[in-house]
């Protein structure tokens, strides 16, 4: 279907026809010529898309010229009669054809019996890919176009959009007739398979238009969409013109406009991808993004790259596009195709009443007059939450009313008690806050929200814009109070429940990355919005200092989790200064487990869970104590003692070998440690040196998957051998070895020189091992690699996957000292490769650096790792020179 008011006149000189019919008579093979042609002809309209060509008639042009040549190749072939037509349907038969997409051909046969035509068929379509076209064709007569018409939408769909290039032109009226709406697929089943087809392509896209690397095509907002709308109105119009369904009623200028728009910028991505990758490409790739950008002309500011400008444009225009074919459909299922259906109709108050469960204006100069309705609306579902949803017509209403929304009706004191009444709603808040942002009355509200919408950051943590993150999150944390949350998250589900003001938590939610891609730290930006914010909509000064504080620090504790020590009694105590009551933890908490959840799906696994769960509660007995009564380090190894002694005498234990062997550990070894894996290292140790079936002198390797009672939420690995130099490397390489993820690690060594290593691990997929027989495989390799130091294996060298070879992620080493523990604190930034930290044990085996613990953590493309290092004796790394040699080393081998 041709799109808003562009009319095509092919361009005549991009190609000279008669002098290419010249060279062809002259010619002993027809073969060169075409070639040369298709060649040239592309070669042109490339030259003319770099220049800023119009792309409709590029992509027009392009299947303008293929007819000509189409039509000249047909009549070299002596076909027997006139019961045979071609005809180029789907995308070609709409006139459009992107420098790679397949050419789709129909061989329309008047008759079943192809015997007379199967030799020069052969001959044409043998032809045809001689001379490099890239054709899908098919030979139907028209009984078999209608039989299999009849039973497959995707035919029917593709033989809709046709058109004649060569033979009698009553064929294909003949196969038009015979795939009417009258005779097969009624607009109305036609509608619903379509709509079931596009749902299901949807949900192979997580109902998403916000993927990292999107499908321009697939994905939703994309050119399907485009398409479906197209689909479903030709059927039940039978036209070929969209101006035609807006004289309808099906659509308007402005929605028009919209469709035209996005339409021809994903003809511009999609024509740039085939001409760059010189192939059918639809998928817009890391590899391609950036080039895309600077071909279409962006450049890097202070604030935001070249690349993330362009897929800003990109989200902006499928969000748009995403959200006109869910109303255009939804427009077409109500008035079209059940608008003779009786609905129940409930008046809900003189404004808005409910027609088969989908609230509606009642009025059509309801927005017009009353422009507040526009928020009331909202209110009205939240208070309803038997309501469906919005009928079209009404979201037509609000998209052509939402510019009143100015400054002064922001400023109207009535428009900010009904947003707040939709923030106070005690239904599903956020769900009322993503139809808002659907239909654009959430960034007209909030102008602050208006700019992070499409907002992407290039990389490969982020998986989504700024706006889809933000409704991921508030989603998620209305999920924590559904009773099946406690399974997969018990400590926020149990705690949303206890906050004293849910609205609290929307609002942080809300705010707490709308600073992003402003300059500066998003999370000052943001708190000092939400502040006005609060003053604005007249919240408490107690709640909003609350809100600001959860803003302003809304990575405080994941931070402090994944990269500090939280062993220590120290972290605690200052983590717990920071927080200082309960009340902002468990906020706090809450709201960063649904962050971590909403950034990227595969972030959340047990081993964050865990370390979050233990800085929540070691957080909150140092509350509960008085930070004027911080846990004393003495005291807190005694009680781990005596813990850790009793649970082993009751389980038979002797008290002298537990003496014996606690004798050589140290006290560290107790605030590392809580007593139920000090039982278990401890019985495995003694089991160990007992044995009748072991030597003694291999290394010990204890495994143990996550349960109840060492909720780690990883695989634990214990190992336990002689200190030997290089250890750390080789264990690293080895787990490599195994497609093994190191999520933390902790070394410690005996006054006997023995170590005592303790690992979490994930899988491939950020799971912990829980099969007994690959348990049993990881134990027999560690202690096969282990045994003998001087076979170490080799760094693994897998090969580094595609995505992460686009980012450029600078190495960065920042050492600082941690006095209270006598060590020194080493955070390491680095792109992620595979063998990373077997390279970096290696590094650490060079300098004469022992390694005390550390906190592994990959952010999609980059790591970022802290290790507490110390010279070989024992020693905080206080000489410059020694930590410079150290910096170099590390970002000379971790930048290659």
């Amino acid at each position: 279907m041709l799109l808003h008011h562009h009319r095509f006149e092919p361009d005549t000189t991009l190609f000279d026809l008669e002098a290419f019919r010249a060279e062809l008579s002259g010619s002993r093979s027809p073969i060169a010529p075409f070639k040369a042609a298709l060649k040239e002809i592309q070669a042109r309209l490339d030259e003319r898309f770099r220049a800023g060509t119009d792309i409709r008639d590029l992509v027009r042009g392009r299947a303008w010229y293929l007819d000509q040549l189409l039509a000249i190749a047909w009549a070299r072939i002596e076909w027997p009669d006139d019961g045979i037509a071609l005809i180029a349907v789907g995308g070609y038969g709409r006139g459009e054809l992107h420098p790679h997409s397949d050419v789709d051909l129909l061989l329309l046969l008047e008759r079943d019996d192809d015997s007379a035509y199967r030799e020069p068929l052969t001959a044409f379509i043998t032809f045809l890919w001689d001379i490099g076209l890239e054709i899908g064709h098919s030979v139907r007569s028209l009984d078999d176009c209608e039989r299999e018409a009849a039973d497959d939408v995707t035919v029917i769909t593709n033989l809709l959009e046709s058109r004649l290039i060569s033979g009698p032109e009553h064929l294909r009226e003949a196969m038009r007739a015979r795939l009417s709406p009258d005779n097969i697929w009624p607009a109305d089943r036609f509608f619903e398979a379509k709509w079931q087809e596009q749902i299901t392509r949807h949900y192979r896209y997580n109902n998403s238009e916000y993927h990292l690397e999107p499908n321009i095509k697939s994905s939703p907002g994309g050119l399907r969409d485009i398409q479906m709308i197209g689909w479903v109105a030709k059927r039940h119009f039978d036209t070929e013109q969209y101006v035609d369904i807006v004289a309808r009623g099906f659509m308007n200028d402005a929605e028009l406009r919209i469709l035209s728009q996005g339409q021809a910028f994903l003809w511009q991505v999609r024509y740039a991808l085939h001409m760059l990758t010189g192939r059918a490409e639809d998928r817009l790739l890391f590899d391609h993004q950036r080039t895309i950008a600077e071909l279409f002309g962006f450049k890097d500011t202070p604030e935001r790259l070249a690349v993330e400008q362009f897929m800003k444009r990109y989200y902006r225009h499928v969000t748009a596009l995403a959200g006109l074919n869910d109303m255009l459909l939804q427009h077409f299922d109500e008035v079209i195709l059940r608008g003779r259906e009786k609905l129940e109709t409930v008046t809900l108050n003189e404004r808005f009443e409910t027609r088969g469960g989908y609230i509606q204006a009642r009025s059509r100069t309801l927005f017009r007059d009353h422009p507040e309705a526009m928020l009331e609306l909202f209110l009205m579902m939240a208070r309803h939450p038997e309501i469906e949803g919005v009928r079209a017509d009404t979201i037509r209403l609000i998209r052509d009313h939402r510019h009143l929304i100015d400054d002064h009706y922001r400023e109207d004191p009535r428009h900010r008690r009904l947003f707040m009444a939709i923030i106070r709603a005690p239904g599903n808040v956020p769900r009322q806050l993503r139809r808002m942002n659907r239909y654009g009355i959430l960034g007209k509200y909030l102008p602050e929200f208006g700019r992070a919408v499409g907002l992407m950051q290039h990389d490969l943590f982020h998986i989504y814009t700024v706006d889809a993150h933000t409704l991921r999150l508030l989603k998620f944390l209305h999920g924590f109070r559904k009773p099946e949350a406690k399974a997969d998250f018990p400590v926020a589900a149990t705690l949303i429940h206890q906050l004293p003001k849910l609205e609290l938590l929307w609002i942080a939610g809300l705010f707490h990355d709308i600073g992003k891609g402003r300059g500066g730290d998003h999370s000052e930006i943001g708190a000092l919005d939400v502040e006005q914010f609060c003053r604005r909509h007249h919240v408490s000064s107690h709640d909003t200092s609350l809100v600001r504080w959860l803003v302003e620090h809304h990575l405080v504790m994941s931070m402090t989790a994944q990269k500090r020590d939280i062993s220590d009694p120290d972290v605690i105590r200052d983590f717990a200064f920071t927080v200082r009551d309960e009340t902002r933890l468990d906020y706090l908490y809450v709201l960063t487990v649904a962050d971590i959840n909403a950034t990227n799906p595969t972030l959340w696994n047990g081993w964050r869970a865990s370390l979050l769960r233990q800085l929540h509660a070691e957080t909150k007995r140092a509350l509960r104590r008085g930070l004027k009564n911080p846990p004393d380090r003495d005291d807190w190894v005694r009680e781990t003692r005596l813990e850790a002694r009793s649970l082993l005498m009751s389980v038979g234990v002797d008290s002298a070998r537990i003496d014996t062997l606690w004798e050589s550990l140290g006290e560290d070894y107790f605030l590392q440690y809580a007593p139920s894996e000090i039982v278990w290292q401890t019985q495995g140790i003694l089991a160990h040196q007992n044995s009748a079936h072991q030597d003694p002198t291999l290394p010990l390797v204890l495994i143990s998957a996550p349960t109840e009672d060492m909720a780690e939420g990883g695989t634990k690995v214990f190992i336990h051998t002689r200190s030997v130099d290089d250890l750390f490397a080789a264990t690293a390489a080895a787990m490599e070895q195994l497609g093994l993820s190191i999520h933390d690690a902790r070394i410690a060594t005996s006054h006997h020189d023995w170590t005592l290593n303790t690992f979490i691990v994930l899988d491939s997929h950020g799971q912990p091992i829980r099969d007994p027989a690959r348990i049993e495989e990881m134990r027999s390799h560690l202690v096969e690699e282990l045994d003998d130091p001087d076979d170490y294996p080799q760094i693994v060298t897998r090969h580094t996957p595609r995505q992460l070879k686009h980012f450029k992620v600078p190495t960065e080493v920042l050492i600082e000292q941690d006095p209270a523990n006598e060590r020194t604190l080493l955070e390491l930034t680095a792109p992620d490769r595979p063998g990373l930290l077997a390279r970096v044990g290696r590094i650490f085996m060079e300098q004469d650096i022992a390694l005390s613990t550390a906190k592994i953590a990959t952010l999609g493309e980059r790591v970022e790792d802290v290790f507490f290092i110390t010279t070989k004796a024992g020693e905080p790394l206080t000489d410059p020179t020694r930590q410079q040699r150290l910096r170099e080393r590390l970002i000379e081998v971790l930048s290659v």
